[in-house]
């Protein structure tokens, strides 16, 4: 082995961690040109889980490893997991599905293509974070979590940012039956943090289902909510066909709501 060769080796074992993924340009940016490249994942010091991406044998690859990598060592644009998804990885999995299926991802710009090439059971879904809310994530509403063996940080909405993030999914991809579920069981929501994310939420129809929702299990924090600072706009929103029409935050929603809650 060659002194260059062993340099470059070291550098990768100092910047990569295990198991967790770069792209040709990481690579290249450190000097490892491509023939390097195939020559290290043909002698198995990298292997190679799609084309153009490459990581430190660890183990089978998994979707947290994929998007801690996005967010930690490939930071071209940020993203973070959200909606349904954070809500299932901290401890809403009881309201939810116990397996994870889908990633929801949300940044501003779009992942690189690669990520849904990964030989992975579960899909992402990628959502435009500037769309919800007018300013970027803001300080409350986002958070690390331990994630598996090596105990890596996972950024993730915090519930409150995650719950609404699940409301702007209703009713074409999340039921409503789902999220009244997660509101039964949402007496921990912070009500500073809910504020913040209420006044900075652009979409009516998320902040009148919030409320809507919220008024349906009454939870402490409600009351310290300052309602009449957050605008759920004018006139009435068809969310469901055939629905009936509540009479005070004037969306329509399932006729059978109480009878499946």
């Amino acid at each position: 082995m060659t002194e260059q060769n062993r340099s470059f080796l070291n550098l990768i074992e100092k910047e990569l961690p295990d198991g967790l993924l770069v792209d040709a340009a990481w690579l290249e940016e450190r000097g490892i040109a491509s023939n390097l490249r195939a020559y290290y994942v043909k002698s198995g010091w990298l292997e190679q889980p799609a084309r153009g991406v490459y990581r430190r044998p660890r183990g089978r690859l998994n979707w947290q490893q994929a998007v801690i990598s996005l967010q930690t060592l490939l930071l071209r644009s940020p993203f973070f997991v959200g909606g349904r998804t954070s809500l299932e990885l901290q401890g809403f999995s009881h309201y939810l599905s116990q397996d994870i299926g889908t990633v929801h991802l949300y940044g501003p710009d779009k992942p690189p293509g690669w990520l849904q090439k990964l030989e992975l059971p579960q899909r992402f879904v990628h959502h435009n974070s500037t769309v919800l809310f007018s300013n970027a994530p803001v300080a409350l509403g986002l958070h690390g979590i331990a994630s598996g063996h090596w105990d890596w940080w996972l950024t993730v909405s915090r519930p409150e940012r995650a719950y609404l993030e699940m409301l702007d999914e209703l009713p074409g991809k999340e039921s409503f039956h789902q999220a009244d579920m997660i509101m039964q069981g949402a007496a921990s929501f912070s009500p500073r943090r809910l504020q913040k994310l209420l006044l900075d939420c652009k979409s009516v129809k998320v902040k009148r289902l919030f409320f809507f929702f919220a008024d349906r299990h009454c939870h402490s924090w409600l009351k310290r909510l300052e309602r009449a600072e957050i605008d759920l706009g004018t006139g009435k929103r068809a969310l469901v066909p055939g629905g009936r029409l509540d009479p005070v935050y004037r969306i329509t929603v399932p006729r059978d709501l109480d009878a499946v809650s």
